[in-house]
């Protein structure tokens, strides 16, 4: 599996192309959507192996049943697969959602500050030990929720950097956040940004069949 850069450049700089140039196609994104570090914990669980139209839709349910709050939903146990339905795999869902609420509350005490105190090193193997957490969301949720510099990838990033000859799809999910991570400030606000403008751009121009490459804006860089 090849992860050092297949083109003369110097992947830093291509990246740093890369992300001026998402940004004058497309503008800042403002993403991951939520009003509280908890609400996007929620929506890094139940955005599973689904589009987020489904997961904001459950999200949206446990909003309308007042149970937005982690504790909250851990005394509500029963109704969790209903909210969550329209997330897909409910049951599998509430399970890991329900996982991860025992977890911020025995361990932080549903206290977000108390997280961001943590090494990150330490607290990334944490999350990574919780059933249902994997490398994808539990990044997600330090970078967006936490606030923490840690790059995501997802298949969106996989595809779009594979088709331009970097790295294989396939490669590990480690090295390809650490290629990036070593190759961009460390920044969160930067990763962040990063991260959506990808997501952006694989869902309009990079798609997995049919890419619309002709019109992507990294075409030609």
């Amino acid at each position: 599996m090849t992860l050092i850069p297949r083109r003369k450049r110097p992947f830093s700089k291509y990246l740093t192309k890369v992300y001026t140039t998402l940004i004058e196609s497309f503008g800042p994104q403002g993403w991951w959507p939520g009003e509280t570090p908890f609400e996007i914990m929620v929506g890094a669980v139940l955005t599973q192996n689904t589009n987020w139209l489904n997961a904001s839709r459950a999200i949206d349910n446990i909003k309308a049943a007042g149970l937005l709050d982690p504790k909250k939903l851990l005394c509500n146990q029963r109704k969790v697969p209903h909210l969550v339905k329209p997330s897909g795999f409910y049951r599998l869902k509430s399970k890991r959602l329900l996982a991860w609420c025992d977890y911020f509350v025995a361990k932080y005490q549903a206290n977000v500050k108390k997280m961001k105190k943590r090494n990150l090193g330490s607290l990334r193997d944490e999350l990574l030990t919780i059933k249902g957490i994997g490398k994808e969301t539990a990044d997600s949720i330090l970078l967006y929720a936490l606030d923490r510099p840690v790059f995501v990838v997802d298949a969106y990033t996989r595809r779009i950097f594979s088709r331009h000859g970097y790295f294989d799809y396939d490669a590990p999910y480690d090295k390809i956040r650490l290629l990036f991570e070593h190759n961009l400030p460390r920044k969160s606000k930067i990763y962040n940004e990063f991260h959506a403008l990808l997501v952006k751009l694989g869902k309009t121009r990079c798609k997995k069949n049919e890419p619309l490459c002709s019109t992507c804006s990294l075409q030609h860089i």
